[in-house]
């Protein structure tokens, strides 16, 4: 592995330390998550530092023109901006720009593998759990990526 991942994995974890995902569970846990099954799926290096920083940019952790000097290869840098939601962007243009960028589908298959994971969305309130299972279904479509069974 890259030394250069170890360095993003300590940056995630220090840039989301604060935050919690919406059982209450550190953010880490579902950042680790996503790059462990990156790198399961065969993932590169790239794409598994893409995978601990796929939410720094959307969630305001890190600016964009801070992932633009980090040490790390353009590849991980394009996938992070590619996963990375716009505000009043659709889910259509959103899975466009996924798929336009090599790698990116993959970070963002894992991200909702975690996301979806029925463990998980066990934790939330029935009307959060429908609202993300439904967005997730509808992700997955665009994407053209198979649910679990």
């Amino acid at each position: 592995m890259a030394s250069y991942v170890n360095n993003v994995e300590r940056l995630a974890r220090e840039r989301h330390d604060a935050q919690t995902d919406k059982a209450g569970r550190p953010y880490s846990e579902h950042l680790e998550a996503v790059a462990r099954n990156v790198r399961a799926k065969g993932g590169s290096d790239a794409q598994v530092a893409a995978a601990w920083l796929h939410d720094a940019v959307e969630d305001g952790v890190l600016s964009a023109d801070e992932l633009a000097a980090l040490a790390v290869p353009e590849e991980t840098k394009r996938i992070v901006l590619a996963v990375t939601k716009r505000p009043g962007e659709t889910s259509e243009d959103y899975a466009r720009r996924i798929l336009d960028e090599p790698g990116a589908r993959l970070v963002k298959e894992a991200d909702i593998a975690h996301n979806a994971d029925p463990s998980r969305l066990a934790t939330l309130d029935d009307a959060t759990k429908e609202r993300l299972t439904l967005k997730y279904a509808n992700m997955r479509r665009l994407l053209g990526i198979e649910a679990p069974k």
